[in-house]
């Protein structure tokens, strides 16, 4: 059994944690004035069958940090293989990542991305500070899904699953 040492490496946890492979996600909500905002976040998954709660982090100093505490809702779009490009912009700095991006959106609901595998639309329960970041558990009011692969994210990069 190797031993773990109280003062890990940071570079090297950072590492053993990328060697897990997970699918990316978009997570949107609703600001205070009803814009939409939204991020990339491979940190989703499923919490318990009944009741239908899933979860998701973010970091506590990330710009978006305090759109999600107020929020009520989110959703959360399963990125497909072909939406790579859609990643990287809700991963990116862009003033509008929503530009360009075809989406799926209902009256105060945050927007939904199309054509991704699954769709999520959530109520927020609650959320919790671990460290340094911000667990969101969210009961799912409704989940959708759709034919085709993953984009998946591994030792830092996206790849495919082919």
């Amino acid at each position: 059994m190797p031993h773990t040492s109280p003062h890990l490496d940071p570079l090297a946890l950072r590492h053993a944690f990328a060697s897990f492979a997970t699918g990316v996600t978009v997570i949107t909500t609703l600001d205070e004035s009803g814009n939409p905002v939204g991020m990339t976040a491979n940190s989703f998954g499923s919490v318990s069958l009944d009741p239908p709660l899933v979860q998701w982090s973010l970091r506590v100093n990330s710009g978006l940090h305090r759109a999600f505490v107020d929020a009520q809702t989110f959703c959360v779009s399963v990125l497909a293989a072909d939406q790579e490009a859609i990643a990287r912009r809700f991963a990116s700095r862009v003033a509008d990542r929503f530009e360009g991006v075809e989406l799926i959106e209902a009256a105060n609901t945050p927007p939904l991305i199309r054509h991704a595998l699954a769709h999520f639309v959530c109520r927020k329960v609650n959320d919790y500070r671990v460290g340094d970041h911000e667990l969101f558990v969210g009961e799912v009011l409704r989940a959708t899904t759709h034919d085709g692969q993953p984009l998946v994210f591994h030792n830092s990069k996206f790849v495919s699953l082919s």
